[in-house]
């Protein structure tokens, strides 16, 4: 019978889910609904002064928002301690660790000599030469102890075959023996992850690269307990334009997952975008439907090289990675109205300007509207900062939009509210009465009829571009049209 697959993500809630997190926790994901397998949401709390109650619900949230449901969980490492210790007792019963009465002053002494010498910074095995009377001594006297795993010194080695990075070996003479529980106690992470994975049934551990260096450890652990060892997949690092790993400190809120929800992305775009840092397939497309991207996918796709995640912190174009911003919009643009109107309603609600109507009697206008203007936007906040127009008579009007459509043809000030004289009087508000009657001005007026048209755009829109005049005229209404174009001297006031 074929072993089920089983994978977690296990995040340290000691601050927000960042880009970095939310990648290893769609590719366990992905891995999971490939293989038909178990996703495992493990939150290890255990560093208690800089765990919080807010980080752990900004992760749940963050995941949620992302659409990566976990089929067991969140369990919370802190909850386990007992089982950590309890695993670190029975190594040191089965002579696989032993205790360290080492005191931090010691130790430091050491290393400094070390340094000084030039050699190996490496725990010397002091305490493992002790015998079990200078133990027991040592107990009685009340000398805190760590407990140390006790790595095989004979010739051999730890070897291991990692999906990506292939063959990793570590000759024993190389492994220092390692602190498992600290002198108060307290369990490290090394055992407290091991028994975690244990316990849970992990058959492969899909992490960042910066796990690599411990993994060899563990699976001294995983030995030394009798326990199979999972299958390591270690993800490429994910680094900024300048090669510096990206992290909360140094980039702050600019890679947060929250992040890109308050700035108009599409769940499944920043999941698109995140799956392409650092993997790939044969065919090297770059959009991809749920189904498609869990059809395709693979730890064998995962690159070794890093990839660059090209954080913007000076352009207010795009503000992010030209790249997410590119596939947010392909998806802004493509999907299905009815999908995309929750994320509108939400940016319109926030901005105050949400109508009940829309889902309501005005449901079918709300829906064209939003067909008709998403075309030429890339973020849902587009609908508010730039299609406010459509949605609320208190709107900017672009300073470029104003210097080119208004101000280079001062007679519009007498133009547009006789244009909107002549539209009040139309029967019937078709785009093509309305093109006539635009046309028909501008010939009478001896004009190009793009300066009639394009002082209305900016009139009714506040914009420099947008759909096609005509579009908009009978999208917004006869009303509304008539309305802001009679106002339209008002913006010659102060050029």
């Amino acid at each position: 019978m074929k072993q089920e697959t089983i994978v977690r993500f296990a995040p340290s809630p000691t601050g927000y889910l960042h880009i970095g997190g939310a990648r290893t926790a769609i590719f366990n994901w992905l891995f999971a609904q490939k293989t038909g397998g178990k996703f495992i949401l493990r939150i290890e709390d255990t560093d208690a002064e800089r765990s919080t109650e807010e980080s752990i619900q900004g992760i749940i949230e963050s995941l949620k928002w992302l659409g990566i449901t976990w089929d067991e969980g969140p369990y919370f490492q802190s909850q386990f301690i007992n089982e950590h210790l309890a695993a670190a007792y029975k190594l040191l019963e089965s002579g696989h660790a032993y205790k360290c009465f080492c005191t931090k002053e010691a130790l430091d002494r050491k290393r400094q000599a070390a340094l000084k010498q030039k050699k190996d910074l490496k725990y010397d095995g002091t305490c493992r030469r002790l015998t079990p009377d200078q133990v027991a001594e040592n107990e009685a006297a009340g000398i805190p102890f760590t407990i140390r795993m006790k790595v095989p010194r004979s010739q051999g080695s730890v070897r291991f075959e990692d999906t990506v990075y292939g063959t990793i070996e570590y000759k024993y003479e190389d492994i220092e023996d390692f602190v498992v529980v600290r002198s108060n106690g307290q369990p490290l992470y090394l055992i407290s992850n091991t028994v975690d994975d244990i316990r849970d049934r992990i058959t492969h551990v899909i992490r960042g690269q910066d796990g690599l260096s411990n993994t060899h450890r563990q699976i001294l652990i995983y030995q030394a307990l009798g326990a199979p060892v999972p299958q390591f997949a270690h993800m490429s690092l994910t680094l900024d334009p300048k090669k510096a790993k990206i992290s909360k400190r140094k980039h702050g809120e600019l890679v947060a997952v929250h992040f890109y929800k308050e700035h108009g992305f599409l769940p499944w775009a920043l999941i698109n975008f995140l799956v392409l840092l650092g993997w790939a397939t044969h065919e090297s497309r770059e959009i991809f439907s749920r189904e498609e991207l869990i059809q395709a996918f693979s730890l064998q796709g995962i690159n070794r090289a890093n990839s660059i995640f090209d954080v913007r912190t000076n352009d207010p174009k795009y503000f992010t990675d030209p790249k997410a911003i590119s596939i947010n919009a392909h998806y802004l643009r493509t999907l299905p109205v009815e999908e995309i109107e929750p994320y509108v309603r939400t940016e319109l609600e926030k901005a105050g300007i949400w109508n009940p109507e829309y889902e309501g009697a005005k449901r079918r206008w709300y829906l064209d509207t939003i067909e008709l203007i998403r075309s030429r936007f890339h973020v849902t906040t587009d609908f508010v900062s730039r299609g406010r127009a459509y949605f609320s008579d208190d709107f900017p009007v672009e300073t470029r939009a104003l210097k080119k459509n208004i101000f280079k043809h001062p007679d519009l000030k007498k133009w547009l509210p006789m244009l909107a004289n002549r539209l009040q009087a139309l029967e019937n508000f078709t785009a093509s009465e309305t093109e006539n009657t635009i046309r028909e001005m501008a010939e009478e007026l001896k004009i190009k009829p793009g300066i009639l048209i394009n002082g209305i755009r900016t009139v009714v829109t506040g914009q420099l571009a947008g759909p096609g005049i005509f579009d908009i005229l009978i999208t917004m209404g006869q009303r509304r049209i008539v309305g802001l174009l009679s106002k339209a001297p008002a913006l010659f006031d102060n050029p």
